[in-house]
């Protein structure tokens, strides 16, 4: 059925304007979280980006409140609100497969960290959403206008529009971020929306208009693709989980990394035929010997372990977790990760195995506050690049860590930076130390630093007696672990629950990085 400004037909046009509002309300909100989802491989899903795309689809809707309210009152029919809407439909289709080269450019044109992020995310979203978020933002003035027929009741109906198209937009947040990304992927998501903006425009429009709602249903049959190359190596897998993209890249000498969103940090690394990594996570075996050595026998007395229990919060693929299962059989390892993909892509591609690992598929603060404790040590290498999680960083977690620890455990924190960096690495020792009597730093890569707490003294003097009873290949990083450890940095603030701006003085530190490259 065609309906035009002619039809007598009130209902339906009154069904149609609503049913409108609400697709586009839906569309509106949908487009803006898939664009952030398309924007993360290559820009990261920082605050940083997560701003930007808000921002211009916020500037790209008020302009099209604006637009949309003028042009209804120059053109106040049904057919020209629809081809709008049409073309607002045809745009958004069009975003994912211009997205790839585009943003691969945009990553080229702005490689300066920060500002490339910033920048490029900025100028991305600009030019592949704010144009047809525009439009959308036309729509609803518009059909308000239209559906005004008598003044004294126009507060009613133009309230109950744009009731429905807040409604629109919840649906479309939610049906998004829970149903569709996660079952169709980002490309057909915003196939998704633009198909249901084309069939409702295409019925105030008539069949003639059809071909595009046909057109947008057969583009569902366009395979995705690879979503992002790698720079060096091969993608081996790659996948959007609930939580972001991660992908799996094979070097050229046959190591394995697990990158997420934009790439620009590694979150676990295999390399076959050896546990060690020569990276961080090697850190995590031998810097708990630098506290009391009797802690860290076993029971019997038998060979070294670390404890017997460890917790790791931020597990990823199971980098430290597999090495504990080699060089400590008897550790029992809880390892705690948010993404619970990023555990099967351990077990497939980076050799996770360890008999004594439970894997807890949660956030860390929160199931660091439901267990019951007695550890020996708590790891923590929890990032969504580039911020370490800002609960994760406050006196109370490490108030709530030490509760959490048997006496003279440690704590461990993988501080991860820009190189030649310490601004972050001053406010969390400040803050650890706040905690705990005791801290030191090891600048283990120059892009990590591991800091290590405990009630117990901690030295290099006790690090270099364990070394003797440490498996073989642990002894000599372990000595070079010794000499590397060192006092915290000074200075630095003590964060809390209530003030930890985290994302502030991690930007900061980037832009400052970028600036002298």
């Amino acid at each position: 059925m065609c309906i035009t400004p002619g039809t007598s037909d009130a209902e339906s046009r009154r069904w149609l304007l609503a049913t409108l509002v609400f697709v586009v309300g839906a569309a509106s909100l949908g487009a803006e979280i898939a664009a952030a989802r398309l924007l993360a491989p290559y820009f990261g899903a920082s605050t940083v980006v997560w701003a930007n795309t808000i921002g211009v689809v916020l500037v790209a809707l008020a302009l099209g409140y604006w637009l949309g309210g003028r042009y209804a009152d120059c053109h106040p029919h049904l057919r020209g609100l629809c081809l709008v809407v049409l073309t607002a439909a045809a745009l958004i289709a069009a975003v994912p497969f211009a997205a790839r080269p585009f943003l691969g450019f945009s990553v080229d044109a702005f490689d300066t960290v920060s500002v490339g992020g910033f920048a490029g995310s900025l100028f991305g979203v600009l030019v592949l959403v704010a144009v047809p978020v525009t439009l959308l933002g036309a729509a609803a003035p518009w059909a308000a206008r239209l559906a005004v027929r008598d003044v004294d009741r126009a507060g009613e109906v133009v309230g109950r529009l744009y009731a429905i198209s807040t409604a629109g937009s919840l649906f479309g947040t939610m049906a998004s971020a829970l149903l569709l990304i996660p079952l169709l992927g980002t490309q057909r998501t915003f196939l998704a929306f633009a198909l249901a903006l084309a069939l409702v425009a295409a019925v105030g429009l008539g069949w003639r208009f059809a071909a595009l709602p046909a057109a947008l249903a057969l583009a569902f049959s366009i395979p995705p693709g690879t979503i992002k190359a790698a720079d060096t190596g091969t993608v081996l897998y790659e996948t959007e989980t609930t939580h972001q993209y991660a992908r799996v890249v094979e070097r050229d000498d046959g190591s394995r990394v697990l990158e997420l969103n934009e790439g620009q940090a590694v979150h676990s690394l295999y390399r076959p035929g050896s546990y060690l990594t020569g990276d961080y996570w090697d850190g995590m075996l031998y810097l708990p010997f630098a506290s009391r050595p009797d802690l860290h026998r076993a029971p019997n007395r038998g060979p070294m372990q670390v404890g017997s229990r460890i917790a790791i919060l931020g597990n990823a693929a199971g980098t430290a977790a597999r090495a504990y299962g080699r060089f400590f059989p008897r550790t029992a390892v809880d390892a705690v990760e948010i993404d619970a993909e990023l555990t099967e892509l351990g077990r497939r591609f980076f050799d996770l195995r360890n008999p004594r690992m439970r894997v807890f598929s949660e956030d860390a603060r929160p199931w660091l506050r439901r267990v019951e404790g007695g550890y020996d040590a708590i790891m923590v290498d929890a990032y969504r690049q580039p911020y370490i999680p800002f609960y994760l960083t406050t006196r109370e977690f490490f108030d709530l860590a030490r509760e959490r620890l048997v006496p003279g455990g440690v704590t461990i924190v993988n501080v991860g930076h820009p190189e030649d960096s310490e601004q972050l690495e001053r406010v969390l020792g400040r803050t650890m130390a706040a905690v705990f009597p005791h801290v030191l730093r090891d600048p283990i890569e120059p892009t990590n630093t591991l800091l290590i707490a405990s009630e117990a003294p901690l030295s290099s003097a006790r690090l270099r007696a364990a070394t003797t009873s440490l498996p073989a290949p642990l002894r000599l990083p372990a000595r070079r672990a010794a000499a590397r450890l060192a006092p915290r940095l000074s200075g630095g603030e003590v964060y809390s629950d209530d003030r930890a701006p985290v994302e502030w003085l991690v930007d900061s530190s980037l832009l400052e990085y970028a600036y002298e490259e």
